[in-house]
Formats: C-alpha cells, sequence, structure tokens
C-alpha cells in the first residue's frame, strides 16, 4: 500500500512549464537580438515583499568569461552527469524541429510526469505518468520498446512520479508505488525489482555501480546496480508537508550529496553511507507561504571541490564537499537546479528572476526580472519560469505561460522569445547537439 503524506498543492510550486513541440524552428530563440530586444537599464528585481535582490556594487566590473561549449553524446540522468555540472553545452545557433512523437500520457489532475528523458548509446528514454518507460531511436524518434512499470495494484490508482537513470545497458526506475526497478536498455525487460518504505518522486541517481533513491520520507537508500540489494540507508528528518516531486542525489568523488524536504541537505561516503556533513538551507527572512516552506526541491549541484544548491525557502549556497565549511550564501529561493558553467551560477528565483552569481564569491553580476504574471496589473495566474539550462552563449528557458526565452549569459538582456502552444515542467536535456524537450502532453520532441 502506498504510504500517503499530506502534500501542499500551491500555486507556484505545481509547476507547468513550456516544451517546444508545436514550433517547427527556434531560429528567433537562438538569434542574438537587436537593441529593441534587449531590456535597458540596471536588472533588478522589483518585488511587493521585504526583500530585493541586488547585484553587488562591488561586481560591477566583474567580467563574465565562460567555457568553450562542448558537446555530449549522453544524458544518463536528472541533470545530466552525476554531479549535475554540465556547464557550456552545444546548440546550432538556428535549429529546426527534427521530429516529434508522443511519449505517452502527459500530466494531468490525477497523474504527473517528473521524468526528464535521459539519453544514451544513440537511444532516448522516457517514463510517463501512468509508469510506461519508452524506447526512442535518438536520431529518427522511432520507438522500439514500451513498457509498464507500475504494478498491477496500481493500474486503477494515480501513480504520481518516478524518474530514470542509466548506467551501461541497464536503466533504473524509481516509481510512485515504493519500488526500485532495473530495466534491459535494450528490450525494457525487467531485471530486478525491490521495495522501498514510502513512495519515490526523485530521479535515481547511479555512480559507480550503486544506485541512489531518496523517498519522500527523505530516507535516502543505495542499491547495488547489478541485483538491488540494499547496501545501506540514511533517514534524515521527517517532513508532514512536502512538495511535489523531489530532487535527485548529486555525486561525484565517492561522496553523494542528498537534499531533503526537511530543509537539510547531507554529504555521506557512497561506500558505506557515513555522513560526512550535513547542513540546513532555511531562511527565517522570507514570509510568504510558499518560501516558508524549508523543502529543497533543486538537485545540488558539485563542482570543483564544492556543492551549490538553492532552498525553497529563500538562501542558495556553495559548501565545501569535503567538510561541510559553507563558503558563502546569497538570499535567492529556487525550485530548480542551479546551472554552473566554470566560475559562474546561474539560476532562476521563485520571484521570476533570472541571476548570475560570482561562484568564487557568491556577489550577485546581474539579475533579470522576467514576467511575473500574465495579468501583472491584476497580480493573477502567475508564471511559472523553468531552467536555466546554457547552450551555445544562450541561457534557455521555459515557462507557464507558453513563451520561452534566450538569455544572455553575459548580462542578463533577453535576447529573444517564442511563443508556444504547450507547457513542461521538465527542463531541456542535451545530447549530440541535439536538445530534446518533453512536455505536458507527453510529447517529445528533438531540435537539431
Amino acid at each position: 500500500m502506498i504510504h500517503l503524506r499530506r502534500i501542499a498543492f500551491l500555486p507556484l510550486l505545481l509547476v507547468v512549464a513550456v516544451g517546444l513541440s508545436s514550433c517547427d524552428t527556434v531560429t528567433e530563440w537562438f538569434a542574438p537580438g537587436s537593441n529593441k530586444d534587449k531590456l535597458p537599464g540596471t536588472r533588478i528585481s522589483v518585488l511587493a515583499l521585504e526583500r530585493e535582490l541586488r547585484p553587488n556594487v562591488e561586481s560591477v566590473d566583474t567580467q563574465i568569461l565562460l567555457p568553450r561549449p562542448e558537446d555530449t553524446d549522453s544524458w544518463p540522468g536528472a541533470g545530466g552527469l552525476s554531479h549535475h555540472a554540465m556547464h557550456h553545452l552545444v546548440i546550432g545557433d538556428a535549429p529546426q524541429r527534427a521530429w516529434t512523437v508522443s511519449a505517452g500520457e502527459g500530466s494531468g489532475l490525477r497523474n504527473h510526469s517528473f521524468a526528464e528523458p535521459i539519453i544514451s548509446n544513440g537511444r532516448v528514454y522516457t517514463m510517463d505518468s501512468e509508469g510506461y518507460v519508452a524506447s526512442f531511436d535518438a536520431k529518427t524518434g522511432l520507438r522500439s520498446w514500451r513498457v509498464k512499470t507500475a504494478p498491477r495494484k496500481e493500474e486503477d490508482n494515480a501513480f504520481l512520479g518516478g524518474a530514470l537513470c542509466i548506467e551501461g545497458n541497464r536503466i533504473f526506475v524509481t516509481s510512485g508505488a515504493a519500488e526500485v526497478l532495473a530495466l534491459d536498455a535494450t528490450t525494457g525487460k525487467e531485471v530486478w525489482r525491490v521495495p522501498v518504505d514510502t513512495p519515490v518522486r526523485a530521479a535515481p541517481t547511479v555512480n559507480a555501480g550503486r544506485v541512489f533513491v531518496v523517498t519522500i520520507d527523505n530516507e535516502l537508500v543505495a542499491l547495488a546496480a547489478d541485483t538491488g540489494r540494499k547496501l545501506w540507508t540514511y533517514t534524515g528528518s521527517p517532513t508532514p508537508t512536502v512538495l511535489l516531486g523531489g530532487a535527485a542525489p548529486a555525486v561525484d568523488g565517492g561522496v553523494v550529496v542528498a537534499t531533503l524536504s526537511s530543509g537539510e541537505m547531507v554529504a555521506l561516503r557512497t561506500d558505506n553511507g557515513t555522513m560526512l556533513w550535513n547542513e540546513n538551507l532555511v531562511a527565517a527572512r522570507r514570509t510568504e507561504a510558499a518560501a516558508s516552506l524549508p523543502d529543497i526541491a533543486a538537485r545540488a549541484v558539485i563542482d570543483k571541490g564544492r556543492v551549490y544548491a538553492v532552498g525553497q525557502s529563500g538562501v542558495l549556497a556553495a559548501i565545501d564537499l569535503r567538510t561541510g565549511r559553507r563558503m558563502w550564501d546569497v538570499p535567492v529561493a529556487g525550485i530548480y537546479e542551479p546551472w554552473i558553467a566554470g566560475d559562474f551560477i546561474y539560476a532562476i528565483t521563485v520571484d521570476s528572476e533570472a541571476v548570475c552569481i560570482d561562484a568564487r564569491s557568491g556577489r550577485i553580476l546581474w539579475v533579470t526580472q522576467l514576467p511575473h504574471y500574465e495579468d501583472e496589473k491584476g497580480k493573477k495566474d502567475r508564471i511559472i519560469w523553468a531552467g536555466p539550462a546554457l547552450a551555445s552563449d544562450r541561457l534557455i528557458l521555459v515557462s507557464s505561460n507558453d513563451q520561452a526565452l534566450s538569455v544572455s549569459p553575459y548580462s542578463g538582456a533577453v535576447l529573444g522569445k517564442i511563443e508556444l502552444n504547450s507547457g513542461s515542467a521538465l527542463p531541456p536535456v542535451f545530447a549530440n547537439s541535439t536538445m530534446y524537450l518533453l512536455d505536458d502532453e507527453g510529447n517529445l520532441s528533438a531540435y537539431r
């Protein structure tokens, strides 16, 4: 029986962002844009709350230098590689939609999809809101197999989540039915299936033969990738209210970092589960209802011996991976993974701001206020922005009001936008100079 918990159905947290399945080209999105497209003046947030996010005065002369774009041939899990630091990816200046296929049932009132596509060995794998996992040819979109992972007892019930990752020829699947599965990537045949104590809505992370999953009760479980045998567990503090979804653990250098709904971030050794440190990302400053939740819904990122994480309540922090010492923090609240590229971090706040931060010092370099409401005058129909992702000198953002933006990573200027017909709560993923998007209607699209 699924263990039920009270869920916060706040409009802010039921994120519906935007896919690109209805557009044949995204040329305008990636085009450099004219002067009239750019937002003039200093980019600061204008909020009706007690907090204003502003660039640091001492950061005016900081030059943003990014690593050169590099392609990747795979996207093995949520956030890309197990450390989630994907830096600067590649996409063409004027990509066109190569194909669109149905990947199954989209998100709705009963079920919701939390699974970003994963890519390996020329295949794209998806999981729909009813628990069906499917395999598609990355070049053509041709489907080779589709299997149902939800147990029979869940067929007439809301599945509520689950996601994917891959290592070698095995796909690992978490389940809202409180199970973890392994499938053969070539055939979709089930290899093993093991129960966990409570449902899992976050994606699993696999690294060096170990699969790490976080349940809705804040239990981090390490499983053997070959057999599903439980290796060790860590139990965090429970919380009575959790957000829909969850964050895949980040793994690098023999350390796994999990972000939990209690606001706790914990680092443990991957081999035996020994705790190295824990930290709390709960801010007491923010008072609005959504930000008062301690949940860390965004994935942590590990890069150059530091962990970067953002909490829903209003803290984005850099923490030393080995010691747990907080290097710096800024008053940023977010529900999407921050994106690191070289020495700079990009994030989207819950107040509809795009932010650039110097990863070395924590200084805020620029802030761009994005459209906050569809009806700005009446403060109605709040817009949720998902992302960002950095590819070929463009920050890519999608939103719940059927728009996608291209933003300069150097200045925060809006370079272009396109109108979209369908939404997606999932950011895009990349491999082989191609961008893949899974929308809320269950359609998978490739752009190259």
